[in-house]
């Protein structure tokens, strides 16, 4: 199966629970529209160090007792591969709600007729941007859920911190605000192929993490992410794979990482 149909038919599958119906509807939508980048790069951050995991996948398909990872079945990287693209869209929508306030501007009192409800005087539009904060939420949360008993998981909460203070950094008179939004792309990129690897055992180098940086700002073009298809080549996981084992033990720091900001 196709990285991107497995990593989004995932997500699907990890947000079939959420209700309202309407909000659910808003999660699907934005699944079936955007790159599934992150997830995919996890997918093959794994692949890089575990060349025989798609096997593995296809025989536990055929096999109820299927393969055990480090981190739990094979469909345990899928989900973990889920979580990292939640976590990303969940921040994306947050920055462009950010950057874009949705709603329109209030009905004045006097307008009102008396006994109308609040309910009935929200317009359509703030009810979608409603719908929008309320689904940048669950993005966020269902994503921390997914990598919360693994190795990625401190990591995580990092890129979700970073992201607050660039945020906030934005605002300040003078400031690049390209390059402090683009930080969110490096970090999630280095989230994945630290979900990646560390899901079938392996380790993510102060390279690797650099690498995973400087990949998440060339994939991040004017129209939003790169596709997998053209972002990443068999180059991609033969470099993973070579930096993933150098300075393994190494306290060198990553000046682009958010755990540095």
């Amino acid at each position: 199966m196709d990285d991107a149909v497995r990593a989004r038919d995932t997500a699907r599958e990890v947000l079939d629970d959420i209700e309202p119906e309407r909000l659910r509807e808003v999660l699907f939508d934005r699944l079936a529209d955007t790159s599934m980048t992150p997830a995919v790069l996890t997918l093959l951050s794994a692949r890089a160090l575990d060349p025989g995991m798609d096997a593995d996948a296809d025989a536990a398909e055929k096999s109820s007792a299927g393969r055990r990872t480090n981190a739990g079945d094979t469909d345990g990287i899928a989900k973990q591969a889920a979580g990292v693209q939640l976590i990303y869209e969940g921040l994306r929508l947050t920055r462009s709600l950010a950057h874009d306030v949705p709603w329109t501007t209030m009905t004045d009192d006097s307008d009102i007729a008396e006994g109308t409800s609040a309910s009935s005087r929200a317009k359509p539009d703030d009810i979608a941007a409603d719908l929008d904060v309320l689904a940048a939420d669950v993005l966020v949360s269902r994503g921390f859920y997914l990598l919360a008993r693994t190795d990625a998981a401190t990591r995580a909460v990092e890129v979700v911190r970073a992201f607050g203070r660039d945020q906030t950094h934005r605002r300040a008179e003078g400031a690049d605000t390209a390059a402090l939004d683009r930080n969110l792309e490096a970090d999630i990129f280095a989230l994945a192929v630290l979900t990646g690897t560390t899901a079938v055992g392996g380790e993510a180098s102060p390279a690797l993490l650099e690498y995973a940086t400087d990949l998440g700002r060339e994939c991040d073009v004017e129209d939003g992410l790169a596709p997998a298809a053209t972002a990443f080549s068999e180059a991609t996981t033969d470099r993973i794979a070579s930096l993933s084992a150098a300075e393994a033990g190494s306290d060198e720091r990553v000046p682009s990482s958010a755990t540095d900001r």
